[in-house]
């Protein structure tokens, strides 16, 4: 065998092997394409469709902070300055169904204040689909009809109550008119104990079953809007009616608001107070509770001015039969997008009494 020969068998062999290996060589699979979030506007900004699913997500919420200089509930409070912190976590959904948008709404919120602790509260959760809707939230006596005013202090005479259980039926007719029927938590336990109104203010609540009932119909044309909506109070057993006038004359906002009690001598659900016991204890140390809540009728009125795009104006007054009067105004200060700072003062005579607190709030809010 020359040397020729020999190399060319050593080529062949090497070639061979680099055959072999080169088959077993491993090929990189493709990467899977990524599945980008897509945005969802059927419902609304901030919206994004769940990957891999047809249901729209939203989260959002708030972080809160605020002073707060005596105390507009409790004419014998002796706080001085009190600082308090929230926050609270917003989380929605949407899908579209043949009975138009399901829905889902919850609001996770914290609290904390000087020399407490942190409270945690489900503030809402409800689904809602075809004009439905069942969960908590707040009555619709108050969501329906809207709040006494944009301020913060505007359930110093008692408005109504708020977080509870439900089921509600929301018809739109499309053309201003609306109504709405609801059937809420009656709250009945075995303490005893309010879940609404001021902590002092009981009723007996044991063994009940029947939920109280709201109901109530509205119209808007243009700048003008009217609704009226009723509560019945199952345990008490009596109710109250409000009615309530709003107006857009560009310049400003204004409403007007009136509640008439079924009996003026009891506190019920929808005619009840917010208000601390001292309100209605009379110098001598005589307790009537009537005179914590409305009596027989109370009413409230509100104006709101924008002053420019960053500053609005709001004032707020009520009254009632029980001769409770309250004046509260502020300034909404909006020095960049979503960041609010709020100064609010509030002005409260309690006639049986014979007495007048004043009391301040500043807030600072982000909402994101």
């Amino acid at each position: 065998m020359n040397i020729k020969s020999l190399l060319l068998g050593s080529a062949a062999a090497l070639a061979a092997v680099s055959g072999a290996h080169a088959a077993d060589a491993i090929v990189a699979a493709e990467p899977e394409p990524l599945e980008y979030v897509r945005i969802c506007d059927a419902y609304g900004a901030g919206y994004f469709f769940i990957p891999g699913t047809e249901t729209c997500l939203k989260i959002g919420g708030k972080v809160r902070t605020e002073g707060e200089w005596y105390n507009a509930y409790n004419r014998d409070s002796h706080q001085g300055t009190l600082w308090h912190t929230r926050a609270e976590l917003n989380v929605d959904t949407a899908t579209d169904t043949e009975y138009g948008p399901l829905k889902t709404e919850t609001i996770v919120r914290w609290d904390w204040n000087d020399g407490g602790s942190t409270s945690t509260n489900l503030l809402w959760s409800y689904i809602s689909l075809g004009g439905f809707t069942v969960g908590k939230k707040d009555s619709q006596y108050n969501l329906y009809i809207g709040y006494a005013g944009d301020v913060i202090n505007d359930d110093v005479i008692y408005d109504g109550p708020y977080e509870l259980n439900q089921l509600t039926y929301e018809y739109d007719g499309g053309n201003g008119f609306s109504a709405v029927i609801s059937l809420e938590d009656s709250n009945s336990a075995t303490t005893g104990s309010a879940s609404y109104g001021a902590s002092w203010w009981t009723d007996d609540r044991q063994n009940h079953y029947a939920p109280d009932v709201v109901a109530g119909a509205g119209f808007k044309s243009g700048a003008w809007g009217f609704k009226v909506v009723g509560g019945y109070d199952s345990i008490v057993e009596e109710g109250a009616i409000k009615a309530r006038v709003d107006a857009d004359f560009g310049a400003f906002t204004a409403f007007l608001m009136g509640g008439w009690n079924t009996d003026g001598d009891k506190l019920n659900k929808y005619a009840g107070t917010n208000q601390d016991v001292s309100a209605c204890t009379a110098p001598n140390g005589t307790v009537n509770a009537s005179k914590c809540g409305w009596g027989d009728w109370a009413v409230w009125g509100g104006v709101g001015v924008p002053v420019n795009d960053k500053l609005k104006w709001n004032l707020q007054l009520a009254y009632s039969d029980s001769k409770i009067f309250e004046a509260t105004t502020n300034l909404k200060f909006n020095p960049v997008k979503n960041l609010l700072v709020e100064p609010e003062l509030t002005y409260v005579h309690y006639d049986y009494a014979h007495d007048d607190t004043v009391s301040g709030i500043l807030r600072f809010e982000r909402n994101f």
